[in-house]
């Protein structure tokens, strides 16, 4: 969500000042973005809707915080959305914190031309069938772009236990996404047999 600075910074003051309209101002105009944002680490409605309203309440009890300098309105409220979610799935969600004796660590591919087809809520919807830990893990490493190191501090879990979940999530995707090409490949294998 891209906002001026000029309106960013008559926001920001008013919350400052509690003022009740530049409050719901900016509740409305990041609402629809960062309840996506809290949907994207919650595979319940009520509980990313909990940590999209905690969210907001960390955003105006630290407002003051805010510095329009260093960086964006809407960049500011996201990661505070992604940790007030991160924490909720981490406190509501368990996680796996064993790492697993032979890791999978390689880089699935996903052919451009399947994610052409899809879009982006049909996207979503594959990542939502992933176990949480995982779906979290994955999300935060390719839609957010944190690196294994700052997952495993905000997760509690070793950096082996990510790599692990970003690579059981790639392998699973690629299976939800490509299942064509399984259909394709078992008929020539049966036909090879029959010769």
């Amino acid at each position: 969500m891209n906002v001026s600075k000029k309106q960013a910074e008559k926001l920001v003051k008013g919350c400052i000042n509690n003022n009740r309209q530049d409050q719901e101002a900016l509740y409305k105009l990041f609402y629809a973005d960062m309840l996506r944002v809290c949907r994207n680490y919650l595979p319940d409605k009520e509980l990313a809707k909990e940590a999209f309203n905690t969210g907001f309440l960390k955003v105006f009890q630290s407002i003051t915080k805010f510095d329009a300098e260093i960086g964006e309105l809407g960049g500011w409220i996201r990661k505070i959305m992604i940790y007030t979610a991160i924490d909720l799935c981490r406190k509501e969600l368990k996680f796996n914190t064993a790492a697993t004796d032979e890791p999978e660590w390689d880089d699935a591919f996903i052919s451009p031309s399947v994610l052409e087809k899809l879009y982006f809520e049909d996207i979503l919807q594959n990542i939502r069938t992933l176990p949480y830990a995982t779906q979290t893990v994955f999300n935060l490493s390719v839609l957010d772009g944190f690196t294994h190191k700052e997952i495993s501090e905000q997760l509690n879990i070793s950096e082996g236990t990510s790599r692990w979940h970003l690579s059981e999530a790639k392998k699973q995707l690629r299976l939800l996404l490509e299942p064509s090409t399984k259909s394709v490949d078992q008929p020539k294998e049966r036909s090879n047999k029959a010769k």
